[in-house]
């Protein structure tokens, strides 16, 4: 990973990790947290910006989408050639396990390309179908990407490579999403199926016995 955004990301993490410290410390009274493995809780919920996307069958998308389901938001490209292939994947089995619940609890998956230059529609489809043909991907302008970025904490690097290619680093985290449109919980890297299932079923109990 860029030596950089490396950086970037731990101070990133760093950071929100006090703010959310700082909070609880504001507040004695409220509920105890969830008790999750891995997945961070954000128990007041984080406002998402105005979105303007477009998804993988070219459709308009905007936070509207994102309202009466749970959807864990991950941050990739379709020429990803290791981290997002590995947890799309992950993600499918997350869906598998989750089979039992009722429908309107199983997690939607959504991908955000940082790479909207060559990730259109088209190219974006069959790339997210492979996984699970109900996993959704959105593409936008460089301002929609960076504003929801910052907004979720998130970041990615244009990375120049030998030849006048590039790639791209980015985020691994997960960023899960209410049926309220705010975000719930992250869950970094690495991704473990089963733990981000057990988390997720404890996060869905809390969210709905509210």
């Amino acid at each position: 990973m860029n030596p950089h955004l490396l950086r970037t990301l731990l101070l990133a993490t760093a950071a929100f990790l006090a703010a959310l410290l700082g909070a609880r410390a504001l507040m004695p009274d409220r509920p105890a947290p969830p008790v999750l493995e891995r997945a961070v809780w954000l128990p007041d919920g984080l406002p998402l910006p105005d979105l303007a996307f477009v998804d993988e069958s070219g459709a308009p998308f905007d936070a509207r989408r994102l309202q009466g389901r749970w959807t864990y938001v991950f941050f990739g490209f379709a020429s990803c050639p290791d981290i997002c292939p590995t947890t799309l994947a992950t993600l499918a089995t997350v869906r598998s396990t989750l089979r039992d619940l009722p429908t309107e609890l199983r997690p939607d998956v959504l991908l955000v390309t940082v790479d909207p230059s060559r990730d259109d529609p088209t190219r974006l489809a069959p790339y997210v179908r492979h996984f699970d043909p109900a996993f959704h991907a959105v593409t936008g302008d460089e301002a929609s990407l960076a504003r929801l970025a910052s907004a979720l904490g998130a970041a990615y690097a244009r990375v120049p490579l030998a030849g006048g290619g590039y790639t791209m680093d980015h985020t691994s985290r997960l960023f899960l999403i209410g049926p309220d449109g705010r975000l719930v919980a992250t869950s970094g890297a690495p991704h473990d199926a089963a733990v981000i299932a057990r988390d997720y079923r404890v996060l869905v109990a809390r969210g709905t016995a509210n």
